[in-house]
Formats: C-alpha cells, structure tokens, sequence
C-alpha cells in the first residue's frame, strides 16, 4: 500500500500532488478521518464529490446560521418537482471537508456529474421525479460494495462489520493509512467488475476532467473527497479523449437551481430509502460528536430520556447497563461495544425486557429528530421567504418532531395560524394535519393540528411558486386553477369549504360560478349528496371566521332541494355495494339538511350582518329552510315505503329503507308504534330474508339502544330469527353478524342477556296489561338517587315497617 496517498494519478504528466480520500458517506471514522488528513497534509485545494451548481453557494458553510444536518437542493427551474438532495450531517466526511476548507479560505469545488443532467429525460424516457443524493431511480441495480466486502470477510451484516473494522478502531499515527485501505478493499472489487454501473464511469470521467482543471488552475496538493468506490477509478486516469468520449453521450443539461435546505437525522435513515442512508444517525452523531468512551454517555442519555417517559430508571440502572454492554463485546469478539451491544444492555437492563420502551430508545436516540437550520442569505424563491416571515410572526417554529396544537379561532393570532395551515394544505404542504383535540369540545370555534416539518417540504413549496409570491397568492390561484380543473361535484364543494377555511375570499367568487355552473348540469343524486355536507358545514364556520355566506346558503339550499326530489327513484335497483355507498350519503346529507333547516341564526356572522343580509335580500328565507326539512321528511318517507313488490331491481334495498325508518324515528317524525309495526311487516313471512336482515342492518345502524328501550322491537326481531330456516339463516348471517358487531359492547351484553332470560313476547303485554309498579324494586334505588342528588336519604314508609 505504499505510495497510495498522497499520490499523482497516473496517466497525465502534471506534477500536482492529488490524495484522494475514498470514504463512507456519513460516516463518522472517515470523518474524523479527513479532518486529520486534511489538517495533516495541508491541500491547496478541496474537491468533494457533490454537483458543481453548489460552487457559488458553499459558501455560506461559514455562516453560524448554517446548522447540519442540511442538504443541498437542486431542482429542474422549469419544472421544480424533478429534485434531487445531497444531505450532509455533522460526521459527514463531505461536511467536515467543506468545514475545513472555508475555514483555512481554501478554494472548495464540487466535482460530480452536474445535477442538470441528472434531470434531462434519457432518451426514451420521461423526466423522473425527487431523487436522493444524485441517485436515479430506475437506473441500473448495483450491489452494495460495503455488503460485498462484509460477505467476503465472513459477515452476514454490512453496518456491524463496518463499526468493527472502521467505526470503533482507535485512529493510528498515519492519517492516511484508513483510506489507503479502503481504496485497496474497493480496488479489489472494481478488478472484478463488481458494483459498476453505467452512470458510475459517467460520474467518474466527468470526475477526472475536472481534477485535471484544478491541476491546469495551479493547484499543486489536491485533496479528492469521495466515495472510497470511485477511488480506484480516479487513481488510474485514462487519456482526456477517452474522458470526453465518455461524455459526448450526455443529454442535453436542464437549467437547474439549487440552495441550501434544512435535513433531519431521520431522513439521514436508510429505513427511509435514501440510498446512501445510515442505520443510526443519531449515534453515529454521538460517536462523533463525543471524545472518550461514548458508551456511559449514550446511556446516560437513554435514561434520561426513559425517565421523562415516566419509566423508573436510577444511576445503578446506567453502571450495570455499561458494565453488560462491555462485557458482551468481550463475549462477542468485538473490539468496543457497538450499538447491538449498548441496545441488548438498554432493553435489559433500563427497559427491563420490555420492547415497547427499547423502541422509543430506538426511535429518539439511535435514529433521532434532529433539525438543521439555514441562514436568510441562502436562495429561496419568494414564497419560500413569505413562509419563513409569516413562521416567525405567528411564532410557529417548524420542527422535525410531532407537535399537537390546539387553536382558537375567536383569537386573531390562532385565527392566522389557522388560515396559514389551511393554506399550505392546498399548497401540497402538509406541516400540519388535521388532529383530534385533546379538549373536549365540538364548537367550530376550535381546531387542533399535528405539526411536523419535513425536509420534501422545500421542493414543495419550490414547485408551488408557479402559483405566486406570497402564500395568500398562490394558494387563491390554486384554488382557482383548482377549480376550473375539477371534475366532481364533491371536489368542488370541499374546495370551496378549504377556501372558507383558509380565508381566501380572492378565490371564492371564481370557485363558486364554476361550482353553480357544475351543480346546474350534474344530474347524479350520488353526486349531489356527496357535495352538499362540504358545503353546509362551509356554512358553519361564518359565526367565528367572519365570511359572507349568502351565495353558499343558496347553493346549499338548491343542492339540498333536488336531493329531495331525486333520493327515491335514484334508490331503487342498487345492488349491495351501492346500497352501502348511499347509505353513507344518506346518514350525511341527513345531517346537513339538519344544520342548513337550523335557519339563518345558525349562520349569520353577527345580528348586524343577519339584518344585512336580510335588508339586501341575500339572507336565506327562514319558512323556505322549515320547508326544506319537511319535505326531506317525505322523501324519507317515499324511500321508506319503496319495497320490492316485483323483485329487488323494482324497489329499494332493505338497508336503505331500514334506515330511513330510523332517521324518521330519531327525528320524531316517526313514532315508536308506527316503527314496529313497519318492522313487523319487513320481518313478515312475504318478504325474502335477505332483505329484511338488510332492514335490520339500517335501522339498527347508529345504535342500538333502540331495542333496550323497546322491548317489542327485540322480541319482534327474536321471534323472526328463531322462526328464519336453517338453510336461509346461513345466508343472512353474515348481515346479521355485521349488524350486531356495530352495537355498543354493553347493548350487546343487554341484548344477550334479555334474550337467555326468556321469552321476550310476554313481558311487554303483562305489564301493559297490569300497569301496576313494582315498589320493592322502585325503593331499592332510591338511596342510590338520593345520593346522586345530594339528598339525605330516607327510608320508605313500607321498609320501615317491615323492619320493625
């Protein structure tokens, strides 16, 4: 291995010096090992394997704004969806280059294939999508060389051989020697022609030329930071011809941007399928970032962290668990104790056994959610910096870790945040999520959200910039463009709902003459009882938003209207699937009608706008809203009374019928009385089993407390599955069992034990029949009342004299 390093490549008669430092990406030894090479050797010059776009932006690495893990991102200008990231960590050996040479005021090239040609569609082929450190998806399969050379060695395991050959050997006097190594492990495999791809010699040649340019510019120490498997490639340099002939073959170079953006730890994961990934970022953060035995720190930090989860752990916990993980890498034959070590002495020593806490261990410090930051200076498209100004007014810090946020609405600051995360959602920029509140609370006034920034989300907002400058701006013009583009009915309504939500009153009037030009034409009652809950609950959200809704009532109110006339015909004939569907829409549309016939009270933003409204001729009539629910009332009724007389195709299914017997009956519209005897008639011989257990599936649907308080509604149902055949009962079980799995778990137990104490049929009549109270039962409750309400309690006259 003598004379490897520092070395002149061959084959160019040049006497500049080059040191090519072949490493692991995101590897701590290598990083610790060219920073002693690097201060070692004392280059003129650094080139690091990375796209040359990013010369005129490196920089800003001496900035203190610029906090690893970040990346580099460059994308197509004219089509920002095709991206591609370089993420860098603090133990990234490319990072502690970059360091180094900003540092020392080093000239600092990238020297990779430039990322606009990474871009360009091959021929043949279709421009791809985001892609990670330069890798092309669906390009040739390699193998991996680190896997090869474990194999090769006896390992079965890439990352542990690697921690024991590199990662926990103590660094010797020569700072060069670790990569003299691995360039003659690496050298051994391209001899063999393992691990070779196409874009591998592309990236190469295209590597050469430019340590060739370099060396022309008069650079006489050169250091070469690369992948240690294009090390022997870089060694032996062929002619400049060959080089050129090479790349001749290149497509034509896309204009690309590129910037600056911040990465996390957990991106860095190859759980993640980031190519280049490491296993555990977050301890190969700690190895690098700690001097001594990492080891007792680390778990010391793991108890730390399992006692803030309330997970009983002391200092004698920290020593055993150290002495375990040192004593396991004795056993195993291992130089230090590695990460398998530290982990089997965290579950059983801090975790006691238990998975469920070595997995937040897991999750928090080996892998971790570490978040890097960039300084203003570096380049960001106008609606990047409009983003990070509106973040730091409403003082919304993005962070890589999930964070629940409750806001509310009637306070301006929660309102914006409000609007923003709306905003963004329409943008493609999911920060936050809708989330179920921790407060118990169903007003509209409130909302809560699950935050969590992610690295993509930069390419996002850079392809969203075609849209406008601010955020307000893009997100009114997507809206719009949005809108022309939609199809569906329901898109539009739930688009016109996002726009309340977002406060985007820019787009409303565009959105909405394209919803009423749709509604007009769409004659699918499917379709218009997918659309109408959007918009009525759109409706509710005026009191505390402050939006003008009068053109939203009266699209509401249309929609709901031929709702009415069209539910029943559109019913009949519906096979099971599209009786499931429409039950859906049925139990939905239910609900809007019930808020949107809540009149104009329900609606109205103040009492001043409601006078408005009501001046000008915008407020919805209030007898025209009672209308409405009335004659929903009757289309329930019409779909009720649609049985099939002449086959299933000549009526409406039993689930839909069933269920409009029970909106009906919730309503009281519909009298208990009047329910049974429609349930008797359904459970009657004439009718086919299958539609009646279908029946019981919609009217018991929602609950199914019903049959508690109406004993004759359960023994009517008893008395017909004890009468179904045997052959016809195999049939309708599935139905039936799909039924009662949506009961409450106590209505179950009620059902159950009601049904084996007896026939149900009598008890109802005898007791209409007598009429009398059953007072030994009545005066058992009443100290259990009397101390519900607070008062003393006392004992019943008739007790009282029995006792004495």
């Amino acid at each position: 291995m003598e004379g490897l390093l520092p070395r002149r490549p061959r084959g160019d008669g040049v006497t500049s010096e080059v040191a090519l430092l072949g490493i692991r990406h995101h590897g701590p030894s290598s990083a610790r090992a060219v920073a002693a090479a690097l201060a070692r050797w004392r280059p003129d010059a650094v080139l690091i394997e990375g796209p040359p776009e990013a010369d005129a932006i490196v920089h800003l690495a001496a900035e203190k704004d610029l906090v690893p893990p970040v990346a580099l991102l460059a994308h197509a200008v004219d089509d920002p969806a095709r991206a591609a990231f370089w993420p860098y960590a603090e133990f990234s050996p490319e990072w502690v280059a970059i360091r180094h040479a900003v540092d020392h005021d080093l000239p600092v090239r990238f020297i990779d294939l430039p990322a606009g040609y990474g871009f360009a569609p091959e021929e043949g082929t279709e421009a791809e999508g985001t892609e990670e450190d330069g890798a092309r998806e669906g390009a040739e399969p390699v193998a991996d060389p680190l896997a090869l050379l474990a194999e090769a060695a006896g390992h079965d395991d890439a990352e542990r051989w690697w921690e024991d050959v590199v990662e926990h050997r103590a660094p010797g006097g020569d700072a060069l020697a670790p990569f003299a190594a691995v360039a003659e492990a690496m050298g051994a495999l391209r001899a063999e022609g393992l691990g070779e791809s196409r874009r591998d010699r592309l990236r190469e040649a295209h590597m050469r030329q430019q340590i060739r340019a370099a060396r022309r510019a008069g650079h006489r120490r050169i250091a070469v930071v690369c992948g240690a498997f294009h090390v022997p490639a870089l060694e032996r340099m062929p002619t400049v011809a060959h080089d050129r002939a090479l790349l001749a073959g290149l497509p034509k170079k896309v204009r690309t941007d590129i910037t600056w953006v911040p990465w996390t730890h957990r991106r860095l994961s190859r759980s993640t399928g980031y190519g280049a990934g490491v296993q555990s970022p977050g301890w190969y953060h700690h190895l690098f970032t700690t001097d001594g035995d990492p080891v007792p720190r680390w778990l010391t930090r793991a108890a730390e962290l399992l006692r803030a989860e309330d997970h009983p752990v002391s200092s004698a916990h920290v020593i055993e668990a150290v002495r375990l993980a040192e004593t396991l890498a004795v056993l195993r034959g291992r130089p230090l104790a590695g990460l398998t070590e530290t982990l089997d002495a965290v579950r059983a020593v801090l975790c006691e056994g238990s998975d469920v806490a070595l997995e937040l261990v897991r999750d928090r410090l080996v892998v971790g959610d570490a978040l890097g930051e960039v300084p203003d200076a570096a380049p960001a498209v106008p609606l990047q910096r409009d983003l990070t100004r509106l973040q730091r007014s409403l003082r919304l810090k993005p962070e890589a870790v999930p964070k629940d946020v409750d806001l509310d609405l009637r306070k301006d600051t929660d309102a914006a945040r409000s609007r923003l995360l709306h905003r963004l959602r329409l943008l493609g920029v999911d920060w936050g999520v809708p989330a179920r509140s921790s407060v118990n609370s169903t007003g509209t006034f409130r909302e809560s959200w699950r935050l969590c920034w992610q690295p993509e989300f930069a390419v996002r907002i850079a392809e969203a910039a075609q849209w406008g400058t601010t955020v307000e701006e893009a997100a009114v013009n997507k809206a719009v463009g949005t809108a022309r583009a939609a199809e569906e009915l329901a898109e539009l309504t739930g688009l016109v709902e996002t726009c309340l939500l977002a406060g985007l009153s820019g787009a409303l009037p565009a959105v909405m003459r394209v919803l009423a030009d749709c509604a007009a034409l769409d004659t699918d009652v499917a379709h218009l009882a997918g659309a109408l809950p959007a918009l009525v609950r759109a409706l509710r959200y005026g009191d505390v938003r402050g939006t003008d809704h009068g053109a939203l009532a009266e699209a509401a109110s249309g929609l709901a209207e031929r709702i009415c006339v069209g539910l029943p015909p559109a019913c009949v004939g519906l096979d099971a699937q599209g009786a499931e569907a429409m039950r859906g829409r049925l139990d939905e549309v239910h609900g809007a009608i019930g808020l949107l016939a809540a009149g104009p009270a329900a609606s109205a933003t103040t009492e001043d706008a409601a006078v408005e409204e009501a001046a000008e001729g915008t407020a919805p009539d209030p007898d025209g809203l009672a209308g409405l629910a009335d004659r929903w009332a009757a289309a329930l009724r019409s779909l009720a009374r649609r049985e099939p007389a002449g086959g299933p195709a000549t009526g409406a299914p039993g689930l839909l019928r069933g269920r409009a017997v029970r909106l009906l009956l919730d309503d009281g519209r519909l009298d208990s009385e009047e329910a049974g005897r429609r349930l008797r008639l359904v459970l009657s011989v004439a009718n086919a089993p299958a539609d009646a257990a279908g029946w019981v599936e919609g009217f018991l649907t929602g609950g199914g407390a019903l049959l508690l308080h109406d004993p004759r509604l359960l023994a009517l149902l008893d008395e017909w599955l004890t009468g179904v055949s045997g052959e016809v009962f195999t049939d309708v079980l599935p139905l039936l069992r799909r039924t009662f799995a949506g009961l409450e778990a106590g209505v179950r137990t009620t059902i159950g034990g009601r049904v084996a104490a007896g026939p149900l049929g009598e008890l109802p009549a005898a007791r209409a029949e007598s009429g009398e109270l059953d007072r030994a039962r009545a005066d058992a409750a009443v100290p259990v009342v009397a101390l519900l309400l607070g008062l003393r309690p006392t004992i019943p006259r008739q007790a009282a004299g029995r006792d004495t």
